[in-house]
């Protein structure tokens, strides 16, 4: 078959399966799980490739994920198409179970994109002209949420890192993978999808501040305010925030998640979190001591100690032009030409943005939702764009990438050089998962 061939061929067969693509989709989307709990989500994706694929299925990969691998006609580069497991927490959403998970993330769309271009690869034949190997991999934990359940896996010696992919590099299942691509849902108004956008990492902060008790009313004196550590920790924090480079694009945001015990006792057990958020790893580094120092002034004013415990978060999206090109190429040809962003300045983090650390990663936002990630407004109102036009342009992306033996992905590998290796990458995560004491002794 010539290239144009197959692209038809992988297009017909994602077209002949859309019912069964659309039925897991709204199985996924009922039943939502929280990361590294998504035990019915997995089995859905498993049971999806191994009965209707024909594919073996490696389950239980970084706690909860699954993959399978589709081997080409010889051996090459290997390109993982990967999708995220893991729903979120909105409450408000009409769709919201009794606990208040629900996706409104559009992972379930990711789902459904990455079954459905292994469906257009396996069913069409196509992958039997192909020269490399193709991972699919359903990623757990991608949402950094209910930290204390993933700290007490940590403990257990479940899991390393929050993330499911920090998980999956840390654990050596993309030791023999080249490149990698997904895609995010994102209401585009009036585009309809996005090329190249750019992120911000994050490091995750708990942070402990401690006094000591008094009676609130009769000797405060007595006493050391926790919380008036933390609120001076915030306001010091703010007082930084005009000298923070606009390039960085800074964001720290906090909470308290515990302010005291009673109201006539001065606190003395004062609970805060946050993200530090920035551009480049090089300025979370710099901008993170600071923060920490502001912190520390903090508890320093009022004589109390704190207790700061990072989390290492994520890196930021790189841009891969070349490949992003590969991408936009076959999203025109599908008839989106005229519809597409070229860039995107998300101040939000993904934890693909370590992906693309490490490999030639690309991870186009796409339309047909409506309303923000995360919030009761998110629905989706063109579900051929959410969720198949992706299948079809990630397909599509991996014959350009694998045929005629593989010289597309080879000519974008040839010339990348990864920001870390794996090492590298390792010794960052782990140079970000640390306690600091201040005001000991």
């Amino acid at each position: 078959m010539t290239k144009l061939e197959m692209k038809e061929a992988v297009i017909k067969a994602i077209d002949e399966n859309k019912e069964k693509l659309f039925a897991v989709r709204d199985q996924i989307y009922c039943n939502p799980e929280f990361g590294y709990k998504e035990v019915k989500t997995t089995d859905t994706v498993a049971t999806y490739l191994e009965q209707e694929l024909g594919l073996s299925v490696e389950k239980n990969i970084a706690v909860t994920g699954c993959r399978a691998q589709i081997e080409g006609k010889t051996k090459g580069p290997c390109i993982a198409i990967m999708g995220e497991l893991d729903g979120i927490s909105c409450k408000e959403h009409k769709d919201a179970n009794e606990i208040g998970a629900s996706h409104t993330c559009g992972h379930f769309l990711q789902i459904t994109g990455m079954l459905g271009a292994a469906t257009g690869l396996v069913k069409s034949g196509v992958i039997n002209e192909l020269d490399g190997l193709i991972d699919i991999i359903a990623t757990p934990a991608e949402e950094f949420i209910e930290l204390e359940y993933r700290d007490q896996l940590k403990k257990e010696g479940k899991l390393t890192y929050f993330g499911g992919k920090q998980e999956l590099v840390k654990k050596g299942y993309l030791d023999h993978v080249d490149m990698a691509m997904m895609f995010h849902s994102q209401d585009l108004g009036e585009a309809q999808a996005l090329i190249g956008p750019e992120s911000n990492g994050f490091v995750g902060k708990k942070i402990h501040f401690i006094g000591k008790e008094a009676h609130a009313g009769s000797a405060p004196y007595d006493g050391i305010n926790a919380l008036d550590a933390a609120m001076l920790a915030i306001n010091n924090v703010n007082a930084l925030r005009s000298t923070f480079k606009e390039s960085e694009r800074v964001r720290f945001h906090p909470i308290i998640t515990k302010g005291g015990d009673i109201v006539n006792v001065v606190p003395a057990d004062v609970h805060m979190e946050s993200y530090v958020r920035t551009r480049t790893i090089k300025g979370l580094e710099e901008v993170n001591e600071r923060v920490n120092r502001a912190i520390q002034a903090g508890a320093m004013a009022v004589g109390a100690k704190v207790e700061i415990t990072e989390i290492p978060g994520y890196c930021p999206i790189l841009k891969q032009p070349e490949f992003d090109e590969v991408m936009k190429k076959n999203l025109e040809a599908l008839g989106l030409e005229g519809k597409i962003v070229d860039g995107g300045d998300f101040t939000g983090s993904f934890d693909f943005g370590d992906i693309s650390h490490l490999m030639p990663a690309i991870h186009p936002m796409i339309g047909g939702i409506k309303g923000g990630l995360h919030t009761k407004e998110f629905e989706v109102v063109d579900e051929e764009l959410a969720c198949i036009i992706p299948a079809k342009a990630m397909a599509m992306t991996i014959i350009d990438l694998l045929y005629d033996g593989a010289k597309g992905a080879n000519a974008i590998l040839k010339d990348f050089k990864p920001k870390m290796t794996k090492e590298e990458y390792l010794k960052f995560l782990q140079k970000n998962d640390r306690t600091i004491l201040y005001g000991e002794g």
